[in-house]
């Protein structure tokens, strides 16, 4: 219990108890039970800020702020996390970081049921009931929420990237995204899914994986019957019916319905074949066919036929084996009238009707 001393410590007493606050401010409804912190509080109408940092100027109210302000300059932080090894030069970033290792989520949101660890993330939140996109870019009219989005955004009419990753060439127009892409060459996996062994880089990979074992296919084609599991697949597949291919190869002219299947094209013109096999000497512009390469030497085949039982080390060769079973001959010569299961088939029968001898 707390004890005062002094001629005023039964006036103090009593305003604690009574809760009686005696110092009103005459600019706002605000009212305090002590003078001091009535003079602190009108010092924001009079935006007098007396306290001044003599490393780099800036200037505060209270001389409390003015010491934890200090504490970047001096990289002193004596608020330690018990959990962790993480401290920290304000007590309030304390209390706000303990949440994390007990989960404590004290700041509801009163239209739906997600709450929040921190009052400025509820209140973000709060905006997506409002449906409210007070941020508009100037450049093409498409409006944000928040204000982060619409500055990550602009980069794009802008083409600045100043985030650049050490380890590689790629530079990011968000920091946030330069720290996700760390990951990468670090090798480390941190978010498991409790379905299955894999692992991930990022929780969003991990969420858009855990979908397929739900088995739901949400995301449905207005044109065919085909459904997918995400929304950025069924966009992809739309492609096919519009017959758009956006992204151009300025070596060859080649265009591709995606970004990353331009890109993955584009290391062919460079002639890097980064991808050894550690085996023999081959080398490869993908990973993925150094590892299916590997399976020549593992002897893995990890592609089965559920009517015959054979395995195959691609799946291309499993669906191209499929069709046997079918029965289906999709590839017809214009010649004749003679049909065949594989293009190559097609091809070489092809060459009867040229006169071509090999």
């Amino acid at each position: 219990m707390k004890t005062y001393s002094g001629k005023c410590s039964n006036v103090i007493q009593q305003i604690i108890h009574t809760g009686k606050k005696s110092y009103n401010c005459s600019e706002c409804d605000k009212s305090f039970n002590k003078k001091s912190a009535l003079v602190r509080h009108q010092r924001i109408h009079t935006r007098l800020r007396p306290y001044n940092c003599s490393e780099c100027g800036k200037s505060f109210i209270g001389k409390s702020d003015l010491v934890q302000h200090q504490r970047i300059h001096t990289g002193v932080t004596p608020y330690n996390c018990s959990e962790c090894e993480k401290s920290f030069s304000q007590k309030s970033n304390l209390v706000k970081h303990h949440r994390i290792h007990t989960g404590v989520r004290p700041y509801n949101c009163s239209e739906c049921e997600k709450s929040f660890s921190q009052k400025y993330i509820l209140v973000t939140h709060q905006i997506i009931h409002t449906g409210l996109k007070p941020y508009n870019c100037s450049e093409c009219g498409e409006s944000f929420r928040h204000k982060s989005s619409l500055v990550a955004h602009q980069t794009i009419h802008t083409g600045v990237r100043p985030y650049n990753c050490s380890e590689c060439k790629k530079s990011f127009s968000d920091k946030s995204n330069l720290v996700k892409h760390h990951i990468i060459h670090t090798g480390v996996t941190p978010y498991n899914c409790s379905e299955c062994e894999k692992s991930f880089s990022q929780k969003y990979k991990l969420v858009t994986h855990q979908i397929i074992h739900t088995g739901l296919k949400p995301y449905n084609c207005s044109e065919c019957r085909k459904s997918f599991w995400h929304k950025s697949s069924l966009a992809t597949h739309q492609t096919i019916h519009t017959g758009m291919r956006p992204y151009n190869c300025s070596e060859c002219g080649k265009s591709f319905i995606q970004k990353s299947e331009l890109v993955r094209h584009q290391i062919i013109h460079t002639g890097v074949r980064p991808y050894n096999c550690s085996e023999c000497d081959k080398s490869f512009n993908h990973k993925s066919n150094l590892v299916k390469h590997q399976r020549f030497h593992t002897g893995v085949r990890p592609y089965n036929c559920s009517e015959c039982g054979k395995s195959f080390i691609q799946k291309s060769d499993l669906v191209t084996h499929q069709i046997i079973h079918a029965g289906v001959r999709p590839y017809n010569c214009s010649e004749c009238e003679k049909s065949f299961i594989r293009k190559s088939h097609l091809v070489r029968h092809q060459i009867i009707h040229t006169g071509v001898t090999l």
